[in-house]
């Protein structure tokens, strides 16, 4: 197990370590597309002509001049990369947030945020235009064709450039995407690099057709071409050239998403003092002090999903149910509160004033894509794999204390009832934004004959959000609340499991509310609601 690092050291350290392999890997396709460059019959004959000293020196330039240009592109995408979704500012809300400032109003946080994200994301596309005009000229220099190289190859791999980063981003590719499962690095590199060098081949070849129309829109850029050989020599550098660029940026982008998203183990070497005492201090810290949706935090998450799941750190899952149970309360609680927040923002999206009849309609008239536009519904889920994470966390902790606490610290506090609690909640609030309709026994039902309950019709909003629920079944954001609905059921389903003859027993005498439902107000729903849906729990017929 290595040493334990400081959060900013470990960021150094995993940023260092990926631009010095990304310098490696950039390193071998120069060498590559150089060679075929100079393989060709055109520029081979040029190229002869040049003294040994001064080939070398050009190779020389063409290397430092490549490798600073992917210098370049690493750093502005290792600047944006961020495991959290943040939304930038929009150019107009940037004119306010500017005006303003230049009136003396300062902007809240919010907005300075979002700016910083704009400004970054700006500053990124254009390095991607500079970082393409230097990579293509690096690769096509001593092709025996100054003019063609500088004019030509230059300008359209600038354009290729900013293509590429106006792709990049809308696509949201400097999103950091955690895998389901922890590989070593070698094979993690290994796996993506058919797909990333495939990828790179086909925006190389559409990249060549659309700087090939805009070169002969311009005036007088192929004026000069004095025979058809030459011609096609000049296009092939250039097709080489940014094929060489798109994939290095495509295998960086690889080797970033890698190098990133692998585990650290926040602990202390084994035998220590510190791994005696208190070992899970350096989680609790590095979860309590990082900032929220940064790297180190997710780092941290995944590290306790880790431990509290798989049977491998045994000391470590012993430590959490120690005898004080500060330990435990506080693992807890750092993972209930993005589900509680989760339950809470999605009770807002969901809500709708029933004094508006003309904001309900309105919201019966929008479209799925036009739902999809909206800033809370785009961005409720986007955070999907911290609250992935948070729910299996608290339900492997819930059902490890069913046999390894002594102390009987998870009941006795009361973390059970919380967990139990803020699931179903968060819950019933995924279902009901999905479009499941999710009623409550009372005032709204009515028991008849047999024990049938019969659902009084109500025009309120209950309806208006039914019908705009449904409208989001055929939006794109419906699959990632189907990921969150399913994982949050099979975590119930872990704690059940795990206490069935408790909560069995408990459901006949009439107590399962007052040892698995939590007495403050759940953050979505009711606690009639919850009991109701606990009880579907215990029969197994939740789907």
């Amino acid at each position: 197990m290595p040493p334990l690092l400081p959060q900013s050291t470990l960021l150094r350290h995993r940023l260092l370590g990926f631009l010095i392999w990304q310098s490696i890997v950039s390193s071998l396709v120069f060498f590559l597309a150089k060679t075929l460059v100079s393989s060709l019959p055109t520029i081979s004959s040029t190229a002869s002509a040049k003294t040994t000293s001064s080939a070398f020196l050009s190779f020389l330039l063409c290397f430092f001049v490549f490798h600073l240009s992917q210098l370049l592109f690493s750093s502005s995408l290792a600047s944006i990369s961020s495991p959290q979704p943040t939304r930038p500012a929009a150019p107009w809300e940037l004119l306010l947030g500017l005006f303003g400032l230049a009136v003396g109003k300062p902007g809240d946080p919010e907005w300075r945020e979002r700016a910083s994200v704009s400004v970054g994301i700006g500053i990124f596309v254009v390095a991607c235009g500079v970082s393409g005009f230097l990579g293509v000229v690096a690769v096509g220099w001593g092709s025996g064709c100054w003019d063609f190289v500088g004019r030509i190859v230059g300008f359209r791999g600038f354009v290729v450039g900013l293509v590429y980063g106006v792709l990049y981003v809308l696509q949201r590719r400097w999103m950091l995407r955690f895998p389901i499962v922890q590989r070593t690095l070698f094979f993690s590199f290994k796996m993506g690099l058919p797909s990333s060098s495939r990828r790179a081949l086909e925006l190389s070849a559409v990249a060549y057709v659309f700087s090939a129309v805009l070169g002969a829109l311009i005036p007088g850029q192929f004026s000069f071409q004095s025979s058809l050989a030459r011609f096609l020599s000049e296009q092939i550098v250039f097709f080489l050239a940014v094929s060489a660029v798109f994939l290095c940026w495509e295998l960086g982008q690889h080797l970033h998403q890698v190098l990133h998203t692998k585990r650290f183990v926040f602990a202390p070497p084994r035998g220590s003092a510190a791994a005696e005492t208190n070992p899970s201090e350096p989680l609790l810290a590095a979860l309590e002090e990082s900032s929220p949706g940064s790297l180190t935090q997710y780092l941290a998450y995944l590290d306790l999903c880790m431990v509290s799941e798989n049977n491998v750190d045994t000391w470590r899952q012993a430590a959490f149910f120690e005898e004080t149970g500060e330990t435990y309360k506080s693992a807890i609680a750092l993972c209930l509160k993005p589900l509680e927040k989760l339950a809470l923002t999605s009770g807002e999206c969901l809500e709708t004033p029933a004094a508006s009849k003309t904001f309900q309609l309105s919201k019966q008239l929008l479209s799925p894509a036009e739902l999809q536009l909206d800033p809370y519904s785009s961005d409720l889920l986007d955070n999907y794999q911290l609250y992935a994470w948070c729910a299996r966390i608290v339900a492997s902790l819930t059902a490890r204390s069913r046999t390894e606490d002594r102390y009987g610290v998870a009941q006795l506090t009361g973390c059970n009832a919380s967990v139990v609690s803020t699931l179903l909640s968060c819950l019933l609030a995924v279902e009901s934004f999905m479009g499941k309709k999710t009623q409550s026994p009372s005032p709204n039902q009515l028991i008849g004959a047999g024990g049938i309950r019969w659902v009084l019709p109500n025009s309120g909003p209950g309806d208006t959000l039914s019908s705009v629920s449904v409208k989001r079944r055929k939006a794109p954001i419906h699959s990632k609340a189907y990921t969150v609905s399913d994982i949050l059921r099979t975590s119930v389903y872990q704690i059940v499991s795990a206490f069935y003859e408790e909560m069995l027993a408990g459901a006949k005498s009439g107590t399962l509310d007052r040892d698995w439902i939590g007495t403050s107000k759940p953050p979505f729903g009711t606690r009639d609601l919850l009991c109701e849906k606990l009880r579907l729990f215990l029969d197994f017929r939740v789907t």
